[in-house]
Order: C-alpha cells, then structure tokens, then sequence
C-alpha cells in the first residue's frame, strides 16, 4: 500500500465525519468479506477501532482519539500495536545462518545468541525485495519477521533458494508461525507495565536482544525493539493468549498505554527516520542509497556472497549517485512523489514520504536526492499539488531515539 497512511488515517475520519457511513464503508470497506483478520480484529472494534484494508488485512487506523494525540501519547506514555499481519518465522538447521546470509547483508553469524539486527533482503541488482529484523536465537536457529506486503514474495524467495540450498546438502528448515500473533508495546512505560506481566528481569534485556520467557502464562519470543524511535519489545504470543495479553497490557498501565492504530505507527516511524518499505524502499533501491549503509556487516563488507553484491559493494567504495535524506519545509505537508526541486528549478529527486509530526508541529519528510545535495543545510524546493514552497535538507531521526542501551 502506497502513501502515507497517516494521510489517509485523515481521509477516513474526515469522512466519518461528514458523510453518510454507508457510502464510507463501501468505498472503504469494499473487500472486507476478502481480508484477512488478526485474532484482536473484534477487540480492535469494540474498542473503537477504524478499521481499514492494509496488505490483505482488516487493521485498525486509528481508535477513539486522533492520530496527533496517539503519536504523543505513545511518546509520553505507551502504545500497543496489533503487528499480527506481519510474518514471523524461525530457520532451524545447522547451515541456517549460511543459507540466510546468501539473501541479506547483515553479518548473521557474526550476532552474539540471543541478539538481533536490522536487515535487508537484496536481489541479483542490489535493490531491496524487503527489510527485516533478523534474530539469532542460537546458532542453529534464526527468527526473522518481515513485512505484510511482501509476505508472498519474501517467502517464495526464500523458498526458492532455499530447494537449491537443500539440493547440495545444506541443511536448513522453516517454520512459518501462522500460529502466533505480535504485539509491539512502545513508549516510556513499555518496560515498567511489561514488568508487572513476567518474573524475568527486563532490565538486563537490552535494544536489539530476544528472550523466549513466559509473559501473562504464555510462552511468547521477546525482541527489544520497535517502529516508533521509542524504548519498547515486539511480543510474539501464541494467537490463543493475544487478547488476554493485550487486555492485561491495558489494564497495568491504568489507561495510560493507548491501544494505537497505524496512522500513528506511520507518524512515529516517519519521525524516527525509520523507512516504510514500498514507499522509502523499493525493488530498485539499494541499502546504499537508503542510507543503511551501517547494516551492511563489516565481515560482508569484505567477502561479498549475498545477491546483489557487486553492486552494493561498488556502491560502498564508489559512492552511490542518489540518498535518502529528511527534509523540514514549510506550506503543506509534502506527500510521497512530490517532486524535489534545487532553487533554480532543476529537478533533484522525489519525496517518498512525508506528513505534520504531531511532535515537533511542522511538516517533515524524507525522499530521494542527487548525491551532493544531500548535506544538512541544503536548501530546496518542494511541490505540493504544483506550487514549490521550502524544503531543507535534515538531519534524521527527527525525533531523538531512546532506545534501551547498556550505559
């Protein structure tokens, strides 16, 4: 799904606003028989949930309360996501790691057990199929959870390297977990709320560290980790212990954890500098160019032997001839295709996202400009709906991450 869905998060209570229901929900709702649900989808609705087609699937935008006020209460207090239309899987098999570092460009064996990365999946010209948070469990299994939207062909990717891997010995195995929902919990009450919920320790568990342990009595995979910028975990429940869990959530924060919908996700992402694949990240886009250049391991680096690796590589010594960049700019929020202009008019790339951060109340985005152009400080122009207004080249994130690390 193209576009920021915090825009359309507007769009859909504008017109729950205005207009005839009906009319709304068959514009909006015109597949709903066709969806896909997560097991919260009536819980999502009792609580008030907008519900809306994303990537196949019924997910809530918003709730009772605005997208602003979601963005800053997730800030403030806390936030949970229902995330369950994302894939999670596990590789098993002593050449897990191996297999796996054929198809990303992190330095999987390289992780501590227990500890995880960012990553990106990569094809034969370089560009990226899709992003991941890849985790080594141990040495001889691998949990990794991708994208809604690029489910079907992640896995068949995967699938497909995966008979030629088999077919010359190598021994590796998936296990896809349809039957478990994820929850992300985010903001600065996360931890103190989760805490109420497990006997483990939280405070020795750090960014980017996994934990299998017991949460609410239900055995759940825990990632430190998160969307918005914000300290927080992704919580991977068996589907039968979900609601349970995120009622449980809800009630040890006494309100101030906010269940929150993806036009906030959207919000906080953008203004954590985080991409959204599809629209800050496509086929045709490197790690390079999408300034994930630090995902890239040092060891990789050297040896190559991920698809793409040529170009990636060239890419690293050479410099690639696009980067992805924040902008702040003044008139109306810019939105993904704007087009970005120098000050004398040239055409010098596209914005990919963009939208009002509740947070800092002025307009960001992040796009695509020629290298060059990209240094902190340049100044630009962007065009909305045809008229060029102000741009400056910014720094990211946007909002300073807080994420949980040792002192």
């Amino acid at each position: 799904m193209r576009g920021s869905l915090w825009h359309l998060g507007q769009s859909v209570t504008r017109r729950l606003a205005q207009a005839d229901k009906k009319v709304v929900a068959r514009r909006f709702f015109a597949s709903e028989a066709d969806l896909k649900k997560t097991v919260l989808y009536d819980f999502h609705v009792a609580n008030g949930g907008k519900m809306v087609p994303f990537a196949g699937w019924g997910m809530p935008i918003q709730y009772k309360d605005s997208i602003m006020d979601s963005t800053i209460n997730c800030r403030q207090n806390g936030g949970l996501f229902d995330v369950s239309h994302m894939c999670g899987l596990s590789l098993k098999g002593k050449d897990c790691i191996p297999f796996l570092e054929k198809l990303v460009i992190a330095d999987v064996a390289g992780l501590a057990p227990g500890t995880g990365t960012l990553t990106v999946f990569t094809n034969e010209k370089g560009g990226a199929i899709d992003d991941s948070v890849v985790t080594k469990v141990k040495d001889d299994h691998i949990y990794l959870v991708v994208n809604a939207g690029c489910r079907d062909k992640d896995l068949a990717h995967m699938e497909e390297h995966m008979k030629a891997f088999k077919s010359k010995g190598g021994d590796v195995s998936w296990h896809i977990h349809d039957e478990r929902s994820l929850l992300a919990l985010q903001g600065p009450l996360a931890a103190p709320v989760l805490q109420h919920l497990t006997k483990d320790d939280l405070s020795k568990l750090y960014f980017g560290e996994f934990r299998i342990l017991d949460i609410n009595g239900a055995t759940c995979f825990l990632t430190r980790t998160g969307y918005t910028g914000e300290d927080g975990f992704e919580i991977s429940v068996p589907s039968e212990n979900a609601v349970d869990l995120a009622k449980a959530i809800l009630e040890r924060s006494e309100g101030k954890v906010r269940l929150t919908g993806l036009g906030a996700r959207d919000s906080l992402r953008l203004e954590a500098g985080l991409c959204l694949y599809g629209n800050d990240m496509e086929q045709h886009t490197t790690p390079v160019e999408a300034g994930l250049t630090w995902a890239i391991g040092k060891r990789r680096r050297a040896e190559g032997g991920f698809l793409g690796a040529e170009v990636i590589l060239k890419q690293l010594e050479e410099g690639p001839s696009i980067r992805r960049v924040g902008f702040t700019s003044s008139g109306p929020p810019p939105r993904s295709h704007s087009e970005i202009q120098d000050e004398k008019g040239n055409n010098i790339g596209e914005i990919t996202s963009g939208g009002f951060s509740p947070c800092l109340k002025k307009n960001i985005a992040m796009g695509y400009v020629k290298s060059g152009l990209h240094k902190a400080g340049t100044k630009a122009k962007i065009l909305v709906r045809g008229k060029a207004y102000d741009g400056v080249v910014t720094k990211m994130p946007f909002v300073p991450s807080k994420y949980y690390k040792p002192s």
